[in-house]
């Protein structure tokens, strides 16, 4: 089983907004539908699993039915953690309760974005899968076009990074479900309230993760300014 994790617990207090950013509708929908319609219109994805308030579940459900989003492959919700990585972990835990008797098989993936990212591509999620072969997850990235600097005391450059040498990760990401799970219940309580990528408990397991490029136009709508690169690309779509 595939099975995706969409996050939808953020408060989005940079967006200065009276709803959750990811609530908000553009284009006659609600952003999470974006995100939820790529997941589940993908032939790689199983099931979806959303992480969300409860005052909030209705309203998803309605309005990707509004916006002609299937909801076959929803099975269920989950209850948002303290930060991101928390409701990972919740999310990872309806879905092995859900699972029953039969548990988690050894190939079983868990697919993991946010509904603040609503324009993932079918592409992108069919490159994650294929190049999951061999190697424990997946992660796509974008490379650094800017020169960097590092500052000790951010104030003034104390030395210049190569900039080759540096990758910004995105999500959405992959990864083998038990060895990620057994991952992230390594963590104590500490080490995981500093956790901000849902790659980091992968790889301070040493689990083997796999880069692949990005997608520039994959980005995460926290500010004003996204909001109005967003509804820019969706007037773009339907001109």
């Amino acid at each position: 089983m595939n099975a995706a994790i969409l996050l939808s617990g953020g408060v989005g207090s940079r967006m200065h907004s009276d709803v959750p950013k990811q609530y908000i509708s553009v284009g006659g929908r609600m952003l999470i539908s974006n995100a939820l319609a790529a997941l589940t219109e993908s032939p790689f994805i199983d099931r979806a699993l959303i992480v969300a308030e409860e005052g909030w579940r209705e309203s998803i459900l309605s309005d990707a039915a509004k916006a002609g989003v299937s909801v076959d492959k929803v099975m269920g919700f989950a209850m948002p953690g303290f930060n991101r990585q928390a409701s990972v972990i919740n999310g990872m835990r309806e879905i092995m309760c859900q699972a029953g008797d039969g548990g988690i098989a050894d190939d079983d993936t868990v697919f993991i974005h946010d509904a603040a990212r609503p324009l993932l591509s079918r592409q992108q999620i069919s490159d994650c899968f294929h190049a999951l072969s061999g190697h424990d997850g997946v992660m796509p990235v974008l490379q650094m076009k800017d020169t960097v600097y590092l500052s000790r005391d951010g104030q003034t450059v104390a030395e210049l990074i190569d900039r080759n040498r540096i990758f910004a990760g995105q999500a959405p990401e992959l990864f083998r479900f038990r060895k990620y799970y057994q991952a992230n219940m390594a963590l104590t309580p500490e080490r995981l309230a500093t956790i901000n990528g849902s790659t980091e408990p992968a790889i301070m397991a040493g689990m083997d993760i796999v880069m692949i490029p990005g997608d520039e136009n994959n980005f995460k709508v926290t500010t004003p300014q996204d909001l109005e690169r967003f509804r820019g690309a969706v007037r773009f779509e339907k001109s």
